[in-house]
């Protein structure tokens, strides 16, 4: 049985539908979050679960046979970043400490794009030296502490480590207000009949559908064997907000979008990420381009809220 972190979440919830796709058991956790995606009803077993809980964490043993983990949960920042940093750093050692416990095969976790912040060269590729450069958010200051924690912890034992750096996920349970991704916001004002606010037409980066996402993480998690312990986790490709809306205008007649012209910093490249290894590795390749990821999640927002 695979234990997927954080479960009931965007990321962990598309994972946990294509470990189950792919014909393996699968139990998620989930501290706040309770309701069931409907496409995981059913199909997995659910554990309310404090990370933070060390007892309670390592408990899962005695009810799980836990062949593998997929630790995807974590906290949103407050006022005080100590506390951040003292609760998602629970929760990652505590699952570290269920990773040698039970001898697991592969401890899987997540990272993120933003560690490659500071290095200029496009695509983002693994073999780049991460820089010291100035990070814009917490989380990505932790996720890029949770790479040599991890690595090092799980020196010596059986434990394959691997790390995730997932790249700009959206789609389906991400908060359509989200500020941290510009298409649900953008897709929800087109939803409720209002015209977005303009964006410029050659601004994007790096994208990728979660569910592209959810399957790329569960085939590295699934795999015979992996030559690297990192890995890029996205499409491999750009995705402008020209794709946005000409998706869009697709799927709506008479639907007339604003766009500004050119980039809003001026000329210049977006940074996506190179997927070369994870296809190598496991065959990945995405299964929804922009136009058919948005024609996917506009379906999809029809019947759910998120």
């Amino acid at each position: 049985m695979i234990l997927v972190t954080g479960g009931l979440g965007m990321i962990g919830a598309h994972t946990a539908r294509a470990l189950v796709n792919l014909g393996h058991d699968v139990v998620v956790t989930s501290h706040r979050r309770t309701d069931v995606p409907s496409f995981l009803a059913g199909k997995v077993s659910v554990e309310r679960l404090d990370v933070t809980d060390r007892e309670a964490f390592l408990a899962l043993g005695d009810r799980y046979e836990i062949s593998d983990i997929v630790h995807l949960a974590g906290s949103i920042p407050g006022a005080d970043p100590v506390e951040f940093f003292r609760t998602d750093t629970s929760g990652l050692l505590n699952a570290l400490d269920a990773a040698r416990t039970w001898g697991v095969r592969r401890f899987a976790v997540a990272s993120s794009l933003g560690v490659y912040i500071g290095r200029t060269e496009i695509p983002w590729h693994e073999d780049l030296a991460l820089p010291t450069a100035d990070l814009p958010h917490l989380i990505i200051a932790f996720k890029k502490a949770v790479e040599p924690l991890t690595t090092h912890s799980l020196q010596g034992t059986d434990v394959q480590p691997v790390v995730l750096r997932i790249g700009s996920i959206w789609g389906p349970l991400m908060d359509p207000e989200s500020p941290f991704n510009r298409i649900p916001p953008y897709i929800s004002a087109v939803l409720r009949g209002e015209q977005p606010r303009p964006l410029h037409a050659d601004d994007g980066g790096d994208c990728c559908y979660a569910p592209d996402a959810g399957r790329a993480i569960a085939l590295l998690t699934t795999a015979e064997t992996l030559q690297h312990n990192t890995y890029n986790v996205s499409s491999g490709r750009m995705f402008t907000n020209r794709d946005l809306a000409d998706a869009l205008q697709a799927i709506t007649p008479g639907l007339q979008l604003t766009l500004l012209p050119g980039r809003q910093n001026g000329p210049g490249a977006e940074p996506y990420l190179d997927i070369t290894r994870l296809t190598q590795d496991t065959g990945f390749t995405p299964a929804f381009d922009s136009a058919t990821a948005v024609a996917d999640y506009v379906a999809w927002r029809a019947d759910n809220p998120r």
